[in-house]
């Protein structure tokens, strides 16, 4: 097991500053690579402190902007314009990068991603996707999936 400390939020395992115990193999080919952890050391300890520093400013000004966030996106419907075939089906799904480029495309504000969470949307019409703005706060989403022509 290789301890780390997070850069980066992951789902799953936690946000900035927290220090995690992942298998090695996880470490050394995506956490460590892809920037989201650093390696674990005594004087580690000082970036943790950094990292939590920085991370309760910017939760302080960001919460009033997740609140607002939140009413904009519940109270618009974004479309989604996507290829279907016969009786409304889609050729693939609809993925979570789909609809955060809908939310940006509709003015609606930029939405992260790997914070968007939504069961397999595999047909036109409503469905909705939920998008964890912070940690106790999530906004849902209705989505429009129609049909290109």
């Amino acid at each position: 097991m290789s301890k780390l400390i997070l850069t980066h939020e992951v789902t799953g395992l936690g946000a900035p500053g927290d220090v995690i115990d992942v298998k090695n193999g996880y470490a050394r080919n995506y956490l460590i690579p892809q920037g989201f952890a650093v390696a674990w050391t005594r004087g580690g300890e000082k970036q943790i402190d950094q990292i939590k520093a920085a991370r309760a400013a910017r939760e302080h000004a960001t919460l009033e902007e997740a609140q607002a966030l939140k009413a904009t996106l519940e109270n618009a419907k974004v479309k989604l314009v996507v290829k279907a075939g016969q009786g409304g089906r889609l050729f693939g799904s609809v993925k979570p990068a789909d609809v955060a480029d809908a939310v940006a495309a509709a003015g609606l504000g930029s939405v992260d991603k790997r914070k968007i969470e939504l069961s397999p949307i595999k047909a036109t019409g409503e469905h909705e996707a939920t998008v964890r703005l912070r940690d106790e706060l999530s906004a849902t989403i209705t989505l429009q999936v129609v049909a290109a022509k």
